[in-house]
C-alpha cells in the first residue's frame, strides 16, 4: 500500500513544474507523464526531494486553498530568501508565518531547520515572533528566543 499526494491542477502542471525545478534543480524530477492525444499535458507524476507527489490538469473546478501547503525545510534566512523568491516568483504572493502562495496558486512554507531547535528554547517568545512575521526572519527569532 501506498499513499501519494495528488493534486489538481487548473490547466498549468506543466508550468508550475517547470516554475518549481527552476527553484529546486535536480530536487524535482518529473517520473512519468501522460498526455491528451494534442499534446498537452494531463497527468504528471513528479518526485519532489525523491516523494512522489501526482499532478493532474482537469480544469478549475477545484482551486487550490491554504489548508494543503508543501512544507520546505531549508537551511540559514539565505535558503529561506532564495527558496520564498523563487517561489512566489512574478505573480505569487507572501503570506503570514513563512506561507506562501506560487504563481499556480500551491501554498507552500518556507522553514528554515533552525526554527524547531527555537521553538524548543523559547515556545512562547518564539512563537509570539513568529505570528507577527511574514517571511520568517531567522535573527529576530533567535532574538526573541534569547
Amino acid at each position: 500500500m501506498d499513499a501519494t499526494p495528488f493534486i489538481w491542477m487548473n490547466d498549468d502542471a506543466e508550468q508550475a513544474i517547470a516554475h518549481w525545478r527552476s527553484v529546486f534543480g535536480e530536487d524535482l524530477s518529473i517520473t512519468h507523464e501522460q498526455r491528451h492525444p494534442d499534446g498537452n499535458l494531463f497527468i504528471a507524476e513528479i518526485a519532489l526531494f525523491g516523494r512522489p507527489y501526482t499532478l493532474m490538469n482537469a480544469g478549475p473546478h477545484h482551486p487550490h486553498t491554504p489548508a494543503f501547503s508543501l512544507l520546505v525545510a531549508v537551511d540559514g534566512q539565505a535558503e529561506v530568501d532564495r527558496v520564498s523568491d523563487g517561489l512566489i516568483g512574478e505573480t505569487g504572493e507572501q503570506g503570514p508565518c513563512g506561507w506562501l502562495t506560487d504563481p499556480y496558486g500551491l501554498s507552500w512554507q518556507v522553514v528554515p531547520d533552525q526554527l524547531a531547535v527555537l521553538m524548543n528554547r523559547a515556545p512562547e517568545a518564539v512563537g509570539t515572533a513568529l505570528r507577527t512575521m511574514t517571511r520568517i526572519d531567522i535573527a529576530a527569532l533567535e532574538a526573541a528566543a534569547g
